[in-house]
């Protein structure tokens, strides 16, 4: 990636960061996407949660696991921990598959299952979990798997 790429980007990320800030994502689920798809990529699996308020704006965006070129650890309980800490009504879990193709694995499916629980249990309310690949966004409640 040359540097003109790199700081398109970077202006690309902010401006779509401003927008989820200020305005409800579940509203805009393609600005949610298209978030995604340019801040939750690279090389290696990273795995992002989106913190939202009760009207679904985005709290916060952190990143709160990187891992290798095919596996990234994951706490629930120390995303659920983070919902609390932040005062958070909703969730979207995010990571990405650096092979470019983001057809969720067993795995996958099964970690979204146990924070799904984690959150029902503590009034939290987990909107998505959204695989990026090379230029595809998969949603695991578009494929009916949460």
């Amino acid at each position: 990636m040359t540097p003109q790429e790199e700081t398109v980007i970077l202006e690309a990320r902010e401006i779509l960061g401003r927008y989820l800030n200020q305005n409800p994502v579940i509203g805009n689920w393609q600005a949610v996407r298209d978030y995604c798809a340019v801040t939750v990529r690279g090389e290696v699996e990273r795995f992002h949660v989106l913190y939202l308020d009760r009207r679904n704006r985005v709290i916060s965006d952190e990143q709160l696991s990187v891992g290798t070129v095919d596996h990234v650890p994951v706490y629930p309980r120390e995303i659920i921990k983070r919902a609390l800490m932040l005062n958070a009504s909703a969730l979207i879990v995010v990571h990405n598959h650096p092979s470019g193709d983001p057809t969720p694995s067993e795995a996958d499916i099964t970690m979204t299952k146990e924070i799904q629980k984690g959150c029902k249990y503590l009034g939290l309310t987990l909107h998505d979990h959204i695989i990026v690949g090379g230029g595809q966004e998969l949603s695991l409640r578009g494929l009916g798997k949460m």
